[in-house]
């Protein structure tokens, strides 16, 4: 059976971008494939390469384990837990930082791209936002994982994952399972409403261009009738001419089950496109919106599923990493 493993990081609240590029394929594909152990994380470590507020990155942990959960992730069909409460991951993560180069890690595009941003605003860097990648791939090897469905801004990472796998291997036996990026058909890429070429992130400084699991309906409209399009007035899909356009027409058709190119042939105007985009994304989410309000009037239960998926995490993880202790050369404790 393949092992497939993901995570999403509780830095900020969960967007229309997330759920479009990752969460959705976890819960229509992934967790219902008979060849496939899908194990999914909070992976909350991560949270903490930025400066954080502690009592936030607790309740965004919490409110994304329970929006996984009412997206439709089954602890039937799936194992769910928090980063945190399994400790093989830090473990795992000291031996591949002694697997990784400072060369490589400096290549990673997030972290050239975060390190430009603060040194333009005059704020320092954490070392952890130069290893965080090497605690990813941590995350992975540690499970056995054959695929890592992602977001294709999370491409070079799961590269870099491959790396390191191949060259622990090499060096010290064969240990860990080489895995490979899968990305979804569709909106691999959600990108922010008022900036079209860059992705829609959670922890944007403006929030006018990103559509949140939680926003209700009318908070919804009104965003994606604000997107940014262009002057020329024609409906086409191209992502380098028509970046704004071509977003929307990557939203609906993530939504609808339609491609791009075609559902650009049945607009003449921005308005309507725009209209059909927003009741779209009104009603894919309008579920996960109501679940969701179950979920947090019966806290007890997503604290059980956490708990029983970190306990079950740790059973696959820990032989993976003791082997890649006693591979290295380290003692094994008596």
């Amino acid at each position: 059976m393949k092992r497939i493993f993901s995570g999403i990081k509780p830095t900020g609240h969960l967007t229309l971008g997330n759920y479009l590029g990752a969460v959705r394929q976890w819960v229509e594909v992934d967790q219902h494939r008979a060849d496939a152990d899908p194990v999914f994380c909070v992976v909350d470590l991560h949270a903490l390469t930025v400066e954080h507020e502690p009592a936030r990155v607790r309740r965004l942990s919490r409110q994304a384990a329970t929006l996984l959960l009412a997206s439709g992730l089954d602890p039937e069909r799936c194992t769910l837990f928090v980063q945190s409460h399994v400790n093989e991951h830090t473990r795992l993560a000291y031996l591949l930082e002694c697997t990784a180069t400072d060369g490589e890690l400096r290549r990673m595009i997030q972290y050239r791209e975060k390190t430009a941003g603060a040194a333009a605003a005059g704020q320092g860097v954490r070392l952890s936002l130069l290893t965080y990648p090497v605690l990813m791939a941590a995350d992975i090897l540690a499970y056995g994982a054959e695929e890592v469905p992602v977001g294709e801004d999370q491409r070079q990472h799961v590269e870099l994952t491959r790396d390191l796998a191949v060259r622990f291997n090499q060096r010290y036996g064969h240990t860990f399972t080489v895995p490979r990026a899968v990305l979804p058909r569709v909106a691999a890429r959600v990108m922010d409403l008022q900036d079209p070429r860059s992705k829609m992130g959670k922890s944007h400084a403006s929030t006018a261009g990103i559509v949140y699991l939680l926003d209700d309906p009318a908070t919804v409209e009104k965003k994606v009738m604000r997107a940014v399009t262009d002057n020329d007035g024609e409906v086409r899909y191209d992502r380098e001419a028509k970046p704004g356009v071509s977003n929307l027409l990557d939203v609906l058709a993530a939504c609808t089950g339609g491609e791009p190119e075609a559902l650009a042939a049945g607009y003449d105007s921005y308005g309507a496109l725009k209209k059909d985009t927003a009741a779209a994304v009104v009603e894919l989410l309008r579920p996960v919106r109501e679940r969701h309000a179950e979920l947090v009037g019966d806290p007890a239960r997503v604290d059980a599923v956490l708990a029983s998926g970190a306990g079950r995490a740790r059973e696959l993880a820990r032989p993976v990493v003791d082997r890649a202790y006693r591979a290295i050369g380290l003692l094994p404790a008596a």
